[in-house]
């Protein structure tokens, strides 16, 4: 362990808006991984993110995450943050 503190945080939205603010919350920083569940509490997708895998490394995440916003109509993400 390295000391670091993770702390969880979740937003509900709907699936239309989903893509939009997952792009928002990677772009705050300091997020080690997002999972999204639907209205039930049952995980649908988890992306673990590292330091440095951004841009082309994720289109297929993109793809799966918008695919999933257009069958899904509310959504919960569950964000792990570093602190």
């Amino acid at each position: 362990m390295t000391g670091e503190k993770v702390r969880t945080e979740e937003y509900q939205v709907t699936g239309e808006l989903l893509v939009a603010k997952i792009k928002e919350l990677v772009h705050a920083g300091n997020i080690r991984r997002i999972i999204i569940k639907n209205e039930e509490g049952k995980s649908l997708i988890e992306i673990p993110l590292t330091l440095g895998v951004v841009g082309a490394v994720l289109l297929p995440v993109w793809a799966a995450i918008g695919a999933l916003a257009a069958l899904v109509a509310n959504l919960i993400i569950v964000i792990e943050k570093v602190e």
